[in-house]
């Protein structure tokens, strides 16, 4: 970590921060994306997805990539948390500094994506739905001074707590049923608000697999996430047809191991082999050929935006916009 990069995002700021940039006159560019946990890309393009590979025919598909740089010093555990801090901060753990799913201490000097969006432009609303409240708490680092103790405009989340509404059982499927409502709650929430930039978590796929494997339960599970998925994108198409111009993004945290696909955190080809679905076709060649990594998918969020990332935190942005520039 560079000691001096929370003066240098100090400096920079005074002059960048709060200040309404990237809106296009007359056209609201908005942006959801989505992560569906522990699917690999072998299982994703073998699954009928037909949600996906709609989003797909608007724009593209491509294999991507999780885990930094094999062997190098920005390698990075295939594991959930750490998956999803790659995402959000366009950084890999070397810098973000989540290496599991537990007792995590994140290095909030590097930017995550909300932050990033409510620093610029706070008249902009954010959105997040997920099973975990810790994805909101820790990893973005809503209401932590040293994250920069902004707010979410709107949080569904924590529902694995609610044992009444959700009652634990041995196989799980307790998240299963939390998923739709995370599914339902976004899809809803999107039709009737239009929220700027909005986070849809969704877990029960990886459960299944770290029970069954590779299995017709856990294709089974794919197919059930693409139909969630579907509620959303139906909620980005009405909202389309209102002019306003969105960006999804539906990905994957990790692969799996080749043994069984149970497992995962390693540095497998399979476990570090993940993908990228968007509506954009603007696509540089960075995502065509299936070189775009995890770290790709904020920065690509942020230049659909028309966020004008400070330069101190984008400097330290291990990934690049997989969007071609738009045509002036």
């Amino acid at each position: 970590m560079r000691t001096l990069l929370p003066v240098l995002l100090g400096l920079t700021l005074l002059s960048a921060c709060r200040v309404p940039v990237g809106k296009t006159a007359g056209i609201p560019r908005k942006a959801v994306f989505i992560l569906l946990d522990g699917i690999p890309a072998d299982v994703i393009e073998q699954v009928p997805t037909p949600v996906l590979d709609e989003i797909a025919k608007a724009g593209g598909y491509a294999r991507a990539h999780v885990g930094g740089e094999k062997g190098g010093r920005t390698e990075t555990p295939t594991i959930s948390a750490p998956g999803y801090m790659s995402l959000l901060t366009g950084t890999w753990a070397n810098k973000h500094n989540v290496w599991n799913n537990n007792n995590q201490s994140p290095n909030y000097a590097y930017w995550n994506i909300f932050r990033i969006v409510e620093s610029v432009d706070a008249s902009r609303k954010t959105a997040l739905f997920s099973t975990w409240l810790d994805n909101r708490t820790v990893l973005v680092g809503e209401g932590r001074p040293g994250a920069g103790d902004f707010r979410l405009d709107h949080a569904a989340d924590g529902f694995e707590r609610d044992t009444v509404a959700f009652p634990h059982d041995p196989a799980s499927r307790y998240i299963q049923a939390i998923d739709e409502r995370v599914a339902s709650e976004a899809a809803a929430y999107i039709a009737a608000n239009g929220p700027d930039l909005t986070w849809v978590y969704l877990e029960h796929t990886d459960d299944v697999a770290h029970a069954r494997g590779d299995s017709d339960a856990f294709h089974t599970s794919v197919r059930e996430a693409d139909e969630r998925v579907g509620r959303i994108w139906a909620a980005v198409k009405q909202r389309q047809a209102l002019g306003e111009d969105w960006m999804i993004v539906v990905t994957t945290d990790h692969g799996r191991d080749a043994r069984n696909g149970k497992g995962h955190g390693g540095q497998s080809e399979r476990e570090r082999t993940t993908w990228i679905v968007t509506n954009q076709s603007r696509l540089r060649a960075r995502f065509t050929s299936g070189a775009s990594a995890i770290v790709d998918i904020a920065p690509s969020i942020l230049q659909h935006l028309g966020i004008a990332v400070p330069t101190a935190v984008s400097r330290e942005m291990d990934g690049v916009s997989f969007l071609q520039s738009r045509a002036r």
